[in-house]
């Protein structure tokens, strides 16, 4: 059986699917008219970022199975899918740890302006030791949105690694379910006004995108920074970068963006109060090694009849 990668991947993943004696087929371009001619012979797709669309899988007609390389799975058509009996696998457990530390090294970044103190040591002006000052992370609070397992390491990492405080709001899971260091709020308004460090941790639903948007942002602490490691499309840019202008907030740091890779002329660039990385919060050595794994096992498990143990979807036997 052949399995289609469209983008590498580790090579502890293509090495499980090797050993079981699958064929692997490396793909040659990310574009959907490619991945469809490609996914042609094969019985499963290990996919990354590119998209898999109804094209893509009705050009399968083999496909049993495409397993997410992570944990998001908005470049998949589930709906297609699960009407053609096609199974959808993730890894929900590969890459929370490293996301979680990202949103951590972030906060930390942007409170202690590591990437300006850089930028000016290397400039020779060593006297903006004089003229900067940085915030405190102990004993602040930080609110994050979205308790699922990233938003849980972060709660971890926040109350017992740096002594703060340590909010949460989560519409779909009841304050039994989140550990005793996170005190739940009844409401994201709360959340905002109480936060110094609001972290995100949410998907990208009709409900979520551009939900923080000036309604919020203009109840946070004109000293408070927003951090997003979740999807860039849950912030309005235009609403943050009103707020990081006119003194609404201190800052942000941005794991992700609406566009990405974001065009030139993108306000946000421009900004000193704001620190950007290319959404690589999970690509750790050792998350990128399982979501490679978890990838691949979620593969073998559907096309050799084993219970799935990341399902997606559910379909009718």
């Amino acid at each position: 059986m052949k399995v289609l990668i469209p983008q590498d991947v580790a090579e502890a993943g293509k090495d499980y699917l090797v050993k079981r004696g699958y064929d692997i087929k490396m793909g040659s371009a990310l574009d959907e008219d490619t991945i469809a001619n490609e996914a042609a012979d094969c019985d499963a797709i290990l996919i990354r970022t590119a998209p898999v669309t109804r094209k893509v899988l009705e050009a399968g007609k083999k496909l049993r199975v495409v397993s997410r390389h992570g944990v998001g799975v908005d470049n998949i058509d589930i709906a297609a899918a699960t009407e053609m009996g096609i199974q959808v696998t993730n890894g929900p457990l590969s890459n929370s740890e490293s996301v979680a530390e990202h949103a951590v090294a972030l906060m930390l970044a942007i409170a202690h302006h590591v990437v300006e103190m850089d930028e000016n040591v290397r400039k020779g002006d060593w006297d903006s030791r004089n003229r900067i000052r940085l915030t405190g992370i102990s004993g602040k609070t930080a609110g994050i949105i979205g308790l699922g397992r990233i938003g849980r390491y972060v709660a971890q990492k926040a109350a017992l690694g740096l002594d703060m405080k340590v909010i949460g709001y989560d519409a779909y899971i009841s304050k039994d379910q989140v550990p005793e260091y996170v005190e739940m709020v009844d409401s994201l308004d709360e959340l905002y006004q109480k936060s110094d460090f609001v972290s995100l941790h949410c998907p990208a639903t009709d409900e979520t995108k551009k939900s923080v948007n000036m309604k919020y942002l203009s109840q946070m602490k004109p000293s408070a920074f927003l951090i997003n490691c979740a999807r860039g499309e849950v912030v309005n840019e235009e609403d943050l970068y009103t707020a990081l202008t006119t003194n609404v907030i201190k800052g942000a740091a941005l794991d992700v963006l609406a566009e990405e890779p974001p065009k030139a002329d993108n306000p946000l660039l421009g900004l000193k109060n704001v620190i950007l990385s290319p959404h690589c919060g999970a690509h750790s050595y050792e998350s990128f090694d399982k979501m490679a794994v978890h990838a691949a096992m979620g593969i073998d498990e559907v096309l050799s009849g084993k219970a799935v143990t990341w399902p997606v979807n559910k379909l009718n036997k």
